[in-house]
């Protein structure tokens, strides 16, 4: 149970922080001059039209992780391969580093919290089930 509510507060997190006041979550970005919220439906039905492919990663990071986390909480009935966790938990963070490289790559200073975070999460819960499914393969 503290592995499920440790991955879900990761929704709280700033998965990206830009320059001094604004702010991805996972749930949508933030700007705090003037204080302004962007929520990830609108991100994707309203403002997206036309943007490049590489500020598509992090709508697609977040789907990674939302998979991840019911991954886990499907483990507390049992029915979770955590290899199949951590590796969602991998994947959202690599996809949310290319999101914040291209979201730098338009000149803003971008930080990847998000994938650090993702995959400390990876690395701290599932590193022994994720080094025997390397080792195996």
């Amino acid at each position: 149970m503290r592995r499920l509510l440790a991955l879900a507060a990761l929704a709280i997190a700033p998965w990206t922080v830009l320059g001094a006041g604004d702010f991805v979550f996972a749930w949508g970005l933030a700007t705090v001059d003037p204080l302004h919220v962007t929520t990830l439906p609108d991100y994707l039905f309203v403002y997206t039209a036309g943007l490049p492919a590489r500020l598509l990663a992090w709508p697609i990071a977040v789907l990674l992780y939302l998979l991840a986390v019911v991954s886990a909480a499907l483990g507390t009935a049992g029915w979770e391969d955590r290899r199949v966790t951590g590796g969602l938990l991998v994947l959202a963070g690599a996809s949310h580093l290319r999101f914040s490289l291209g979201l730098s790559r338009l000149g803003l200073l971008a930080v990847p919290t998000g994938s650090l975070l993702l995959w400390t999460a990876a690395w701290w819960f599932h590193w022994p089930d994720l080094r025997d499914s390397l080792s195996r393969g």
